[in-house]
């Protein structure tokens, strides 16, 4: 009964599809797996032709999000060999065709942002029972920020269908997992190009959010992606220019411009469109500032201008690509938490859905970017060692050590060992100069990125802080530990200051251990309620956008 069924729903694949690239050829079983449960009940050939969708042959190669496409025989021969439960297996069959056999997970030039998302979401929540090659070779592809991905290699094709299916069975399994699993799955990966007006009147037709949407922003930016798409649909809004400078008290016809337009951004309310530069237009521009990442002065200078000048419509792409973001998002985050969001540059301590505190950051350069994902810190490291980074050995302390036989003394290095490369193991000793400072945070991940302590603390005066290797720098690590170790009365203030200026490496467990979530927002709503924009650092939204709506901006 098993192999008939197994049969049927890949005949019904092969003769609904009408543009397939694969062989219409019907696969049966040979090797005598199951597809289905033994309490799965098998269906009648029509009635699973009935339930199999049509493939969208309006998807193309000139409209698709990803350039990589697959065909009916390679997921015929791959739900063979990998048996799946009716559901998930006539839940693949009609993802593929919905996306008329595009790949969901990678273009070529690798990851998509929705593949990486899904693996952050699956492999924190099922750890210890994800398959440990896919989790291998995901956690190696991860790790890349740039990968190109030949359209004629096959290697992909299993990765990418493993994946779909740990999709189907995730969805399946933990729909208190998914965040908003109301939402067609096409919602969560995209397969077309699509104007922004017409995905975000899709987007506004859904039916109410749930609380955990509100708890993670998506709620709260939908009603702020309305105001965008109803100012669209009145023509959006025209460049100001401003000449000069205009001084508090002052007056100009640029003036009632700027009130104007901030009237429609809600940085102002009333009616006042005076030519005078006011309490309220000062006061509109220090939060128009404030929620754009700009330093909050008042005045009215050219990075205003440019930021209030992005067209209405890019910044409701900028809402929706952040939307897909949280999609991805765990429904149940964890009350308590440490969030970090990359381009704000910015790290929050939350209890029970309260912000305690928070704190700058320093995160990695464009080259060596932080990555997002999700962990639980579990040890503090006290005076710890930096082991050096074999890449960093290789490129910085190599020719360094070539140029000067003393460098390693001089920065309080030595070498551990030496590998069979020729390249060395190196690593900082404890103490003044280390790179790490004083203390680092440990959640364990497969990136090896952790929270420290810096020396450098004039560098979190900048307003880009894309400046390290990968890892997070906190402004504040002495508060950071102070919280982590509240519950334990023997770690007093002095006790800690001990230990960070020991000089001697100290390890030690955090009674709770407390996830960590690393996030990439440029748009989100704040705990005051404000819509809050910031700068593409890693390029990512314009990489998204590119393939959201077949268009390429830099804000």
């Amino acid at each position: 009964m098993k192999k008939t069924f197994l049969t049927l729903i890949i005949a019904a694949t092969l003769f609904s599809c009408k543009n397939d690239k694969g062989s219409a050829t019907i696969i049966s079983n040979t090797s005598g797996s199951a597809i289905g449960n033994d309490d799965t009940i098998s269906r009648s050939y029509t009635a699973l032709v009935d339930e199999v969708q049509a493939a969208d042959t309006s998807i193309t190669p000139a409209n698709a999000y990803s350039d990589l496409f697959t065909d009916s025989a390679a997921l015929s021969a791959f739900m063979q060999k990998n048996p799946a439960n009716e559901t998930d297996a006539k839940g693949m069959v009609n993802f593929y065709k919905n996306r008329n056999y595009q790949f969901a997970w990678f273009t070529s030039e690798g990851l998509t942002e929705q593949g990486r998302g899904f693996w952050s979401l699956y492999s924190y929540d099922e750890k210890r029972s994800a398959d440990k090659g896919l989790k291998l070779r995901m956690d190696s592809l991860a790790e890349m920020d740039t990968l190109r991905i030949a359209k004629g290699d096959s290697s992909f094709v299993k990765t990418e269908l493993e994946l779909t299916k740990a999709f189907m069975q995730y969805a399946r399994t933990n729909p208190d997992k998914i965040f908003a699993n109301r939402l067609s799955i096409n919602r969560f990966v995209p397969a077309k190009h699509q104007s922004a007006s017409v995905l975000a009147d899709s987007i506004l037709m859904e039916n109410a959010d749930t609380a955990n949407a509100a708890r993670n922003s998506y709620a709260l930016l939908k009603t702020h992606l309305r105001k965008y798409a109803d100012a669209l649909k009145q023509g959006g809004w025209e460049p100001i220019s401003f000449k000069g400078k205009v001084k508090k008290g002052g007056s100009s016809p640029m003036i009632s411009a700027l009130k104007k337009r901030m009237l429609m951004t809600g940085d102002i309310s009333g009616t006042d469109t005076t030519g005078i530069f006011n309490d309220t237009l000062e006061t509109a521009v220090r939060s128009y500032q404030q929620r754009t990442g700009l330093a909050p002065t008042g005045i009215i200078n050219d990075s205003l201008i440019k930021a209030l000048n992005v067209p209405a419509e890019v910044r409701m792409e900028q809402i929706i690509v952040n939307m897909n973001r949280m999609l991805w998002l765990p429904a149940n985050i964890a009350r308590d938490h440490i969030s970090v969001n990359i381009p704000s540059f910015s790290l929050a301590v939350y209890e029970a859905d309260a912000k305690v505190f928070d704190m700058n950051v320093i995160t990695g350069k464009q080259g060596t970017n932080t990555m997002m994902f999700y962990g639980d810190l579990n040890q503090i490291v006290f005076s710890p060692y930096w082991n050096v980074p074999q890449s960093i050995v290789k490129a910085e302390l190599m020719p360094a050590m070539k140029r000067n036989p003393n460098y390693l003394k001089s920065k309080n290095m030595e070498i551990v060992s030496r590998g069979n490369d020729s390249i060395p193991k190196i690593r900082q000793l404890p103490g003044e100069g280390n790179s790490l400072g004083k203390v680092k945070f440990l959640f364990p991940n497969s990136y090896d990125i952790y929270f420290h302590d810096t020396e450098a603390k004039n560098l979190f005066n900048k307003k880009n802080r894309a400046l390290s290797h990968g890892c997070i720098r906190l402004q504040d690590p002495t508060k950071m530990t102070t919280y982590l170790l509240r519950n334990d009365a023997s770690w007093t203030p002095e006790k800690i200051n001990a230990a960070m200026n020991s000089g001697k490496e100290q390890y030690v467990k955090v009674s709770k251990p407390v996830p960590v979530i690393i996030n990439y927002f440029t748009s989100w709503v704040d705990d005051n309620g404000l819509l809050n924009f910031r700068d593409d650092v890693y390029e990512k939204d314009k990489e998204v956008r590119a393939k959201m709506f077949g268009v390429v901006r830099t804000i």
